[in-house]
């Protein structure tokens, strides 16, 4: 319930500042950065507006996952066609936009919760994609495991671009299997 004369929202505008400020230090600076003291200092909005719309680190990173929805693919129809976009997607993501620091401030700020649902808004084209095509809960399951597991890994873990050649060629073969009778 919100008290008389108190938005119920930060307007567009100072949600728009905060979270953009939030996202530069969360990765310049990393989760311990993301204060309503520094959000503050870097962005002029009053202490008392951040603590009372994002009141922790936690809604700070919330707030940010909110505002950055993945947008759904154009599916073809072909399995392996819209398989390969999607890694396509997910590679470019990883290498073009703060996805790899984003979920390693997450790592580190122990945000588990966030990180699972993080990570699932970034596999959810690829379960998409296999419910589409009919394939069945656990090969789906095993199948966004085995094409998206090593791009994470690479990005998240072993610092480096995700492989995209090889996602495709693992793609290839979760495909295949899928094939044979």
């Amino acid at each position: 319930m919100t008290r008389p004369g108190r938005p119920a929202g930060p307007t567009s505008d100072t949600e728009a500042v905060v979270l953009t400020a939030a996202l530069r230090l969360l990765l310049d600076e990393g989760p311990a950065a993301l204060t309503a003291q520094r959000l503050f200092q870097v962005t002029g909005v009053s202490r008392t507006t951040i603590y009372r719309h994002w009141p922790t680190p936690g809604d700070v990173l919330a707030a940010l996952i909110d505002v950055a929805p993945i947008p759904p693919g154009a599916p073809s129809g072909d399995l392996a066609t819209d398989l390969h976009a999607e890694v396509d997607r997910l590679c470019d993501r990883l290498r073009d936009r703060p996805v790899a620091a984003f979920l390693q401030a997450l790592v580190v700020a122990g945000a588990v919760e966030l990180r699972h649902r993080y990570v699932g808004d970034l596999l959810a084209p690829f379960h998409e994609v296999l419910r589409a095509a009919g394939v069945p809960d656990d090969e789906r399951e095993d199948g966004v495991a085995m094409i998206a597991s090593p791009l994470l890994l690479d990005a998240l873990l072993l610092d480096r671009t995700a492989a995209r050649t090889r996602a495709h060629r693992i793609t290839d073969t979760f495909t295949g299997r899928l094939r044979q009778p």
